[in-house]
């Protein structure tokens, strides 16, 4: 039945293309088809000609982004802006002169007009492939509406079906489909990114809970996009349960990592274990926390490098959270004075240079003690506090070993190298009775040294070395 009624449609859009040629060949026609050309022409003059004004005022528009988008989109439509003008007063003119109505340059015009109108619509998209699919997708539906083939097309698209059980599924279905589905899960996206961005200014609410709003608020909305879209398109929700459930245990067995780290972005973000902008060290890794998503947490090191490391790695492993309850972060450099050195003088040198550096909290105060008798020096460390460890603490640290030089020099303590003593606890016989040892020995002596052939009062000799 459902061939018969395809070959029936088929028919009926064939008997449609030949009154539609029949139509063009009637003069009255040709004249309209003229006068189309016409518009565009005129069309064509006047952009040229208007093109660099218009530029030269659209500079000109500061401080408002969204109006220099939309005088940028009608700035590249120019052309077809003109194309509508000339259209409508060729309408009007047509009106005015009380004759038969031009059908053709109606029709021209209606599909220019919708077409300048969902163009420059569809730039509130920014990404210009989907803003580019939205316009021809919605400007061919309206375009079929106003030619009057989108219910034959309607109708052919319905009869190719296929069943799946009980349930019937045609071409038309799956389009719209897909068409309420990127619909919806746009406008999902749109309003999520809203309110995200509204949820995230609000000062009242910690960062952790900023995010988790966030994310809720987005995935929330995209289940309910989908299901808005399955439920528009007639598709029965209750019979879904059964595959979604076997899809769900598929999915957990297959996606278990990408599952693992959703739950421990989320277990993260409910204990407030970190939040953007905390400091961490995680293994090798020392840097501060730029963003928490849904798979992976972002790290930014001191050296500009950014990972991103999975979320199940801060609930399974040992993370140093330099900033969790407070700023406050201790940090030890230990050195080491020789044995002539006072230890009491140097603690308090050593004190004293710390607290010149900028970065070390005086108030929490500075603390120095001498730790061990070392094999070349007497060691100490000296403890500190700081509050902005993000800054870094290997830069911190050299600032304070370079005061601790700088004061030491100043009051003549030295630092001392490491010493060596070697002890020969079994006697050496430098007597070498090898004769063959002897002539290498002789063959190799120091410059200066007397050869033993030499005569005395000659170079080499006795005399010459006196």
């Amino acid at each position: 039945m459902d061939i018969e009624r395809l070959d029936e449609l088929w028919q009926q859009i064939l008997l449609r293309g030949r009154m539609a040629l029949d139509f063009f060949y009637q003069p009255s026609q040709m004249a309209q088809v003229g006068a189309v050309l016409v518009c565009l022409v005129l069309a064509f003059a006047a952009d040229r000609l208007t093109r660099k004004p218009i530029e030269r005022e659209a500079r000109r528009i500061k401080g408002a982004p969204g109006l220099l988008r939309v005088v940028v989109a009608i700035r590249r439509r120019m052309g077809l802006l003109y194309f509508v003008v000339f259209l409508f007063l060729a309408t009007l003119l047509d009106i005015s002169a009380g004759g038969p109505r031009s059908e053709i340059v109606s029709i021209v015009f209606k599909l220019s007009l919708t077409l300048l109108v969902i163009s420059v619509s569809s730039r509130l998209v920014r990404n210009r492939l989907l803003s580019r699919a939205i316009t021809w997708i919605a400007w061919g539906i309206v375009a079929l509406s106003i030619l009057g083939l989108l219910g034959p097309l309607t109708v052919t698209l319905d009869a190719a079906a296929f069943y799946v059980g009980d349930n019937r599924i045609s071409a038309l279905m799956i389009i719209k489909s897909i068409l309420i589905l990127v619909i919806t899960l746009w406008l999902a996206s749109l309003v999520g990114r809203y309110l995200d961005g509204r949820v995230q200014k609000s000062e009242e609410l910690t960062p952790t809970l900023r995010v988790l709003i966030g994310k809720f608020l987005k995935i929330g909305l995209i289940l309910l996009s989908l299901t808005v879209s399955l439920a528009a398109v007639g598709v029965d929700l209750t019979a879904l349960t059964v595959l979604s459930g076997a899809i769900g245990v598929g999915l957990g067995f297959g996606l278990q990592k990408v599952v693992s780290n959703f739950i421990s972005g989320i277990i993260i973000l409910l204990d407030r274990s970190i939040k953007p902008g905390d400091t961490i060290s995680l293994d090798n890794t020392f840097g501060w926390i730029r963003e928490l998503r849904a798979r992976f947490v972002s790290v930014v090191t001191r050296d500009g490098k950014e990972y991103l490391i999975p979320n199940e790695d801060f609930i399974t492993n040992k993370v140093i959270n330099w900033s969790f309850s407070n700023d406050l972060v201790r940090v030890d450099v230990e050195f080491g004075v020789s044995y002539d050195s006072d230890p009491h003088h140097v603690i308090a040198v050593a004190k004293e240079a710390t607290l010149s550096v900028e970065r070390v909290v005086g108030h929490r105060g500075v603390v120095c003690w001498m730790t061990a008798f070392g094999s070349s020096s007497i060691d100490f460390i000296v403890r500190f506090w700081i509050t902005d460890a993000p800054a870094g603490l290997v830069n911190v640290k050299g600032q304070v070993l370079l005061a601790i030089w700088d004061a030491f020099k100043a009051e003549g303590i030295n630092i001392p190298f490491p010493h060596r003593e070697i002890i020969m606890r079994t006697p050496v016989d430098l007597n070498v009775k090898d004769a063959d040892f002897e002539i290498l020995r002789k063959s190799r002596r120091e410059p200066g040294e007397p050869r033993e052939d030499a005569e005395p009062g000659k170079p080499g000799g006795a005399a010459g070395e006196r």
